[in-house]
């Protein structure tokens, strides 16, 4: 296993590794390295790939090209245990990306970043092995990278991904894990419930972690942080969002009254 001298230039190194395993070998190797206290934090601004590393499988299509996620007598529940592994793929790379793209922060949001890329990767490692008893493995059915093209479009701005990532496409995880959770049991696949449990309780926190450096850096530019998110939801995702949401989730993760509200109305 390498050995890295910079936390954000490691983030970066590891962020380009495109075999899965490898990527959370060295994902968790970084994190160790940063706890211990063996890494510098560099201020400077880094060059960051648009896309991250990632394996030639599975084959990435639009949402709306992937089959149906039937429960069949062939794959059972493989199909969706598939997806949820891909999404916390996707979600490693983005706290990655977090540490690695943008610069001049406070220490803590870098390593609370690397919190979330260490703890994405635990989740991929549980649900692969799983995915594995199940006979099938990461890659084997087509994903789609709906969480990535909305990281691409807030590379420009730290405060916009804080909104963006974290507060709307990982909080959506709060709101269909439950359900998730429901149709799983209702398939006697209750490993499958115990590994959502854990994703669960450790999503709050990252939806979380996302929320106070939103209403950090609202503060840190002087902006009202209800009317930005508004701003933000309106430009990015104009009638596309809709509930139910898990409220509870949710305001454990920061979210307001006046937040859940607007969410409400949309």
């Amino acid at each position: 296993m390498d050995n890295y001298t910079d936390l954000r230039l490691g983030a970066l190194a590891c962020h380009a590794i495109t075999d899965p395993l490898l990527k959370v070998e060295q994902t968790q190797k970084l994190h160790q390295q940063w706890l211990a206290g063996d890494l510098t934090l560099t201020n400077d601004e880094i060059s960051v790939p648009d896309v991250a590393g990632h394996p030639d499988k599975p084959e990435l299509v639009a949402a709306r090209d992937l089959p149906r996620r039937r429960n069949s007598a062939e794959t059972g529940v493989a199909p969706l245990i598939h997806a949820v592994t891909h999404i916390e793929f996707n979600a490693i790379n983005l706290g990655l990306d977090a540490v690695a793209r943008f610069a001049d922060l406070p220490t803590q949001y870098y390593s609370d970043w690397l919190q979330v890329a260490f703890e994405e990767s635990q989740h991929f490692t549980l649900l692969r092995n799983h995915l594995i008893t199940l006979g099938y493995d990461y890659g084997d059915f087509p994903a789609h990278g709906g969480m990535w093209e909305m990281a691409q479009k807030t590379h420009h701005d730290v405060l916009i991904r804080m909104a963006l990532v974290p507060r709307v496409l990982e909080a959506r995880g709060l709101d269909v894990t439950p359900k998730m959770m429901n149709k799983l049991r209702g398939s006697g696949d209750h490993r499958a419930v115990e590994i959502l449990e854990i994703i669960l309780s450790e999503e709050i926190g990252h939806v979380k972690i996302g929320t106070h450096w939103f209403n950090y850096l609202c503060e840190l530019r002087n902006v009202d942080s209800l009317a930005t998110f508004k701003d933000l939801l309106d430009n990015y995702f104009a009638g596309e969002l809709r509930g139910p949401f898990n409220t509870e989730a949710r305001k454990l993760a920061g979210f307001t009254d006046a937040e859940m509200a607007l969410l409400e109305v949309r």
